[in-house]
């Protein structure tokens, strides 16, 4: 049978990419010691390795694909085939960054005053890569962890990983600049993308992600409408194309569904009653493929 080795991210994406992989149509389990996760999906083969590492062993084709962070491909120099961009990190669904922080009453204002200075990070190629392209010369050492709480007496700077900043400000910490962005994606080794029926099943396990995705923040709302107000609540729903239409076996009403943003709902469900629509249902989406 063919199949593909998928790597999954563990650590802080394991368990959004774990429920992220079960609203695509994946079921995973895992066992309390073990790295190798079982896939409801004879054609996948999964390996749970450090989102830092991934890069390279799809790389170097001991797995076909995986799902990891665009910083750690640009850390890892990793020659492979981004098949696709996962917007989703461990708190929601957006980009995580690397910054460069320091103590909040530290002198240094930017990039430019670090020279000189030591910075502490784990993602000491991006912090290079940052300071080369600023003209600026600092000692950068690869960080084990805690990050947060080398500065100022170890460190004068760190460059750190961060969704919301409340882990920096816990610490006393504040942002001076911003050194990358980056969301996850989903990578191919390129003798596997070259590979016909591997090709197809990462697009397949692609599609499916981008459509859980697309779910998170839109749902399903039905309603009935009589003929006469029809044109009036069609007008105010949103939709991927048009809102779907059926007539109901009762004279002169329809049934009327449209995909919208969650968050326009509490804004649109007023409107749609007062224009006439009875019967309103909100129904959460697990894919919605365009």
């Amino acid at each position: 049978m063919n199949k593909i080795v998928l790597g999954l991210p563990k650590g802080s994406l394991q368990e959004t990419t774990f429920l992220l992989m079960k609203k695509a149509g994946f079921s995973i389990k895992l066992g309390s010691r073990s790295y190798v996760p079982v896939v409801d999906d004879p054609e996948i083969e999964a390996r749970l390795i450090r989102a830092q590492e991934i890069s390279r062993y799809v790389e170097h084709g001991m797995l076909d694909v995986g799902m990891t962070g665009h910083d750690w491909i640009l850390e890892n120099g990793s020659d492979v085939v981004e098949v696709t961009d996962l917007v989703y990190a461990k708190q929601g669904m957006r980009p995580v960054r690397w910054v460069l922080a320091v103590p909040n009453d530290s002198p240094i204002q930017s990039v430019k005053d670090l020279q000189g200075k030591r910075i502490a990070t784990e993602a000491v190629g991006l912090t290079k890569r940052y300071l080369d392209k600023n003209k600026v010369k600092a000692e950068v050492e690869f960080s084990w962890g805690a990050t947060e709480v080398k500065a100022p007496e170890l460190v004068d700077a760190i460059v750190e990983i961060t969704e919301t900043g409340s882990s920096l400000r816990a610490n006393n910490l504040r942002i001076v600049e911003t050194v990358q962005e980056s969301t996850t994606r989903l990578i191919a080794n390129k003798a596997a993308w070259a590979d016909k029926w591997k090709k197809q099943k990462i697009s397949q396990l692609a599609l499916l992600l981008n459509g859980a995705l697309a779910a998170e923040s839109r749902v399903l709302l039905k309603m009935n409408v009589n003929r006469d107000n029809l044109d009036t609540v069609t007008r105010l729903l949103p939709s991927l194309h048009a809102p779907t239409v059926s007539a109901l076996s009762s004279d002169g009403w329809c049934s009327v569904e449209s995909v919208v943003e969650e968050s326009f709902v509490r804004e649109i469900l007023p409107q749609l009653k007062a224009a006439g629509a009875e019967g309103i249902i909100e129904i959460g989406l697990n894919k919605v493929i365009p």
